[in-house]
């Protein structure tokens, strides 16, 4: 029971996370279910890969309710995301692949300073110039394969790479952004795919896994996600974006830094043992 209720905290902190800054919240799903995946007793050696693949499954689900929103308000440009979405599930299959053949060190090492990077853009605010057309539809698979590679690897919706792409070549933010949660669902299903397929005969998973992917943590995140989430959107009128990007980037750079440093410890540990 207090694992339910620590995953629905979850899911109401990424839920209102979403509603404020517009925000997937893989990251977040992330960094904190390694730490309770491992409080449950889940071994090192799958605790960061089971935390990846449950937060691909929470965007399969969240992802549906966010394409209809933008879809209802014309904000998807559907032959933009046609034109990436084999890319993207390639990619996102290849992401699980690498993953499987990373340990969770490893793993753990380069999501630190990915949401580091994360953190770093959102804090200094930057944003890409609107200087060229989009590509070709052959160029556009190419990038959503790159996009959804580095997305499954650290089990995120995307979006906080699509959005600039797409910005960086003339789309409106508004329709940047729709796009990119539309891209988010195929990406999500097939990463999910991938880490259940990647652990599947996996020694040491909990009872109601399918292979990286534990159900109980990504049914009651979503959950609580979902009822949130209205409430993070009424608080964006009130509170000043700006001020919740910057506090929002500090969180998540202390939470990128902190797997770093622990990581730095436990191989100054190692050396030290030597």
């Amino acid at each position: 029971m207090a694992e339910v209720m620590a995953y629905l905290a979850l899911g109401a902190l990424v839920g209102t996370l979403a509603g404020l800054l517009g925000i997937g919240g893989g990251l977040v799903i992330v960094a904190v279910l390694v730490h309770l995946f491992s409080a449950q007793g889940i071994g090192k050696g799958l605790s960061m890969h089971m935390a990846i693949g449950t937060s691909q499954a929470t965007i399969v689900m969240t992802s549906i309710a966010a394409i209809w929103a933008h879809h209802r308000r014309r904000g998807v440009l559907w032959p933009t995301m046609v034109a990436m979405a084999p890319g993207i599930v390639l990619g996102a299959l290849l992401g699980a692949i690498i993953a499987e053949a990373l340990s969770g060190q490893i793993l753990k090492g380069l999501f630190g300073s990915f949401a580091l990077l994360i953190a770093w853009r959102m804090g200094v605010g930057i944003h890409p110039a609107a200087l060229h057309p989009l590509p070709r539809r052959w160029i556009l698979a190419l990038i959503g394969a790159l996009i959804g590679t580095v997305s499954a690897l650290f089990g995120i919706g995307g979006g906080s790479l699509t959005v600039p792409y797409l910005v960086w070549h003339s789309i409106p933010m508004r329709n940047a952004v729709g796009t990119a949660s539309a891209c988010g669902f195929p990406l999500a299903v097939s990463g999910t795919c991938g880490f259940v397929w990647m652990g599947w005969d996996k020694l040491g998973l909990p009872a109601w896994s399918s292979g990286y992917v534990y159900w109980p943590a990504a049914i009651s995140i979503v959950a609580t996600s979902m009822l949130f989430a209205p409430l993070g959107a009424r608080l964006a009128h009130r509170l000043a974006s700006i001020t919740l990007k910057r506090v929002f980037a500090i969180f998540l750079g202390s939470l990128g830094l902190e797997m770093l440093l622990e990581l730095m410890g436990a191989a100054s540990f190692l050396f030290n043992g030597r």
